[in-house]
C-alpha cells in the first residue's frame, strides 16, 4: 500500500499543514497493521519520501529493527537520521487516524493519515 501522512494541527501549524508529510510503501494487512513478515520479503520496496516546504525532499526506506521499531532511515550508514514511528506495530494505518514520528529534530510530531491506496 501507499500511505499519505500529513502533518496535523499542533502549536506552529495550528491547521496542521499538506505540504509537510511523508508517502512510503508498506505492506499492511486488512486492517490496516504493518506486516513484519511480509516487510522481509519486499524491504526494497518499502520506500519513504519526507516532503517539506522549503526543503529538498529525502528519500528513504521504511526499516523494522530487532524488538519491533519502525523507523524511516534515510542513509543506512547511520543510525543519526532515523525517524522512529511511535508504536507503528500497533497503529492501524487507515485515512483518518492519526501517527506520530520522531523526526531529523528529536520533536515527535503528530500527523494525519490522509490516504492509503493499493498500489496496483
Amino acid at each position: 500500500k501507499r500511505v499519505r501522512l500529513e502533518l496535523a494541527r499542533d502549536h506552529d501549524y495550528p491547521s496542521g499543514s499538506r505540504d509537510r508529510g511523508y508517502d512510503f510503501i508498506a505492506p499492511l494487512d486488512n486492517d490496516g497493521h504493518l506486516i513484519a513478515s511480509e516487510w522481509r520479503e519486499n524491504r526494497d520496496k518499502c520506500r519513504v519520501r519526507r516532503f517539506w516546504a522549503g526543503v529538498p525532499d529525502e528519500i528513504g526506506r521504511l526499516v523494522h529493527r530487532p524488538g519491533g521499531a519502525w523507523v524511516f532511515d534515510y542513509d543506512p550508514m547511520s543510525k543519526a537520521d532515523d525517524e522512529p514511528g511511535f508504536k507503528f506495530d500497533r497503529h492501524l494505518f487507515v485515512p483518518g487516524e492519526y501517527v506520530s514520528i520522531t523526526e531529523h529534530d528529536r520533536i515527535q510530531r503528530t500527523f494525519f493519515i490522509r490516504a492509503v491506496v493499493d498500489l496496483d
